[in-house]
Parts: structure tokens; sequence; C-alpha cells
């Protein structure tokens, strides 16, 4: 029987719903756990938005975020296809932003530093990503978010 957590993931109503609200000026809601991502249709040109959580926030400028669904998620597509993106977080809004794929040494260093510092939010978050994808977490990829200044 599929979890409740993941059957969220996938219902598009659902992890769309904090969009109108970041629109809407409204992010700090959230206290930076999720963020709303901009980004271009790579075959559109087309503004895209999704709200992801963050993982890790190492700075003001800096926002680490996971593709829960792979490579194969559409942000994640459009991102390597044009880095350039805008981000709402907090009482940030519309900030300009590059995307960039961490490495496999630092994306293990993120993970291992949010199973130190959340052990419970990982426990549910790996099993979440694992039954909902069929992919481990730790063979997820990890972006950095650099916030222009």
């Amino acid at each position: 029987m599929t979890s409740i957590g993941a059957r969220a993931l996938r219902t598009r109503w659902f992890v769309r719903s904090p969009i109108p609200l970041f629109r809407a000026g409204l992010g700090f809601l959230f206290g930076g756990r999720l963020l709303l991502l901009q980004h271009t249709g790579r075959k559109s040109g087309e503004p895209r938005y999704v709200a992801l959580e963050t993982v890790e926030r190492p700075d003001r400028n800096r926002v680490i975020i996971a593709s829960g669904f792979g490579r194969s998620s559409q942000w994640f597509r459009n991102l390597q296809a044009d880095p350039r993106c805008r981000v709402w977080i907090g009482f940030d809004r519309d900030r300009p932003a590059t995307a960039r794929v961490l490495t496999p040494q630092e994306s293990v260093a993120v993970l291992d530093r949010y199973r130190r510092e959340h052990p419970k939010a990982y426990a549910e978050l790996a099993g979440v990503i694992e039954e909902s994808t069929g992919l481990p977490i730790d063979q997820i990829p990890y972006l950095e978010l650099t916030l222009d200044r």
C-alpha cells in the first residue's frame, strides 16, 4: 500500500498548492523550508514554477535542493538547459539565481549533514522518496541555487 506522503508527491494540485501563496508574497509563511523556483521551459521558453523543499541553506545567498524524482523531473531538465532561474524564499521575492548540480562528493556531504541534523525528517523523507521514485535518497541529484546579490 502506498503511503500518504508518496501519494501526495504524485498529486499535482497538492504539490502546486503553495505556488499562489508565494506569488502573493506570503512565502515567509513556510519559514524558509519551502521555496518557489521559476525556471524556463527548455522547449517552450515560457516561465514555469515549482514549489520545492529546501535541504540546506548554507548562507543567505545559497540554497540546496533535491530533485526527488531524479534527473527526469521537468524542472531539473529545464535548469540543465538554462541554469538561470528566480527564487522566492522566506521574505526574499523574485531573486535572480543560478543553479548548479552538486558533485557526488558534495551531495554525500549535504545528505550526511541532513541525516545528522534532522534524523526523523531524514527517515521519513528517505522512505517517501524511495517509495515514490524507486531511487535511493543518495542517488537523487542535489542542486545549489546561488542567489544574485
